[in-house]
């Protein structure tokens, strides 16, 4: 089975505090979730995969191919879309001049990055939106540039934090949508707190409770393993709370 990435001993952390101890984690194509209260270190997973910031300790394999230095991270670059919680962008710029522009810095040929660009735009539902500013965006817009600027070329692993967050009912049911088409393709991440939205859209679970893996598994699988006491108004969510009273488990 060939993964699209492969995590071993991840230590991570910010001066003396580690945020990430240990931790495993293995994805083929296919849509992953990562589940966690505020503080567990998805952020940190995310970064680290993206390769914003180098593994304190451990190993980090992309596409088969274990990032040691920058040659290594430049190429698994071309193929990682990163949607951090919070992303910095021109606000002169149209919304297609920025997606186009990110394709650019994914080194998407000149000759299909407008072609990609509009596709990725359509994507999410901005198409008629291409030629409005950025700065002209709300909230829940922008978190949808986002997400376009994410895919745009062909990534083979799409990493997102928070991607809902700002979006409305009708258009989360829309996100889950494109999720399942791009895990079609490629490895999704989909960091949140929103138990059911992460549910809906991934086929695989994993619970981090101060940077370790504490559940691993379906949401089925998840629902199931709740405990009597356990609190939510759903079987996912009291699943969910059983499992971050669990003790660690290896992945």
């Amino acid at each position: 089975m060939e993964f699209v990435f492969e995590v071993e001993g991840l230590v991570q952390g910010y001066g003396s505090r580690r945020v990430i101890s240990g931790l495993s984690m293995k994805a083929t194509r296919g849509a992953v979730g990562l589940l966690g209260p505020n503080g567990a270190g998805k952020t940190t997973l995310l970064r680290t995969l993206a390769t914003v910031t180098p593994p304190g300790e451990g190993t980090i394999r992309v596409f088969g191919r274990e990032l040691r230095g920058d040659a290594d991270v430049r190429e698994a670059r071309r193929a990682i879309g990163y949607l951090p919680q919070d992303f910095g962008y021109h606000p002169g710029f149209s919304v297609y001049e920025f997606v186009r522009y990110c394709a650019w810095l994914r080194m998407v040929p000149d000759r299909t990055a407008g072609k990609a660009a509009l596709r990725a735009l359509d994507q999410v539902g901005l198409a008629d939106m291409r030629s409005r500013k950025m700065k002209e965006l709300s909230g829940g817009m922008l978190r949808r540039v986002g997400i376009a600027q994410a895919i745009v070329g062909d990534v083979k692993l799409v990493l997102l934090d928070e991607p809902t967050v700002g979006l409305d009912p009708e258009q989360r049911l829309e996100f889950r949508d494109l999720i399942r088409e791009i895990s079609s393709e490629a490895a999704v991440v989909l960091s949140t707190h929103l138990v059911e939205d992460v549910a809906a859209a991934c086929s695989t679970l994993h619970v981090v409770r101060d940077g370790t893996v504490v559940f691993s598994g379906t949401p089925r699988q998840l629902a199931d393993c709740a405990a009597p006491d356990g609190r939510g108004d759903t079987p996912l969510e009291r699943g969910y709370t059983t499992a971050l009273r669990a003790p660690a488990v290896t992945t």
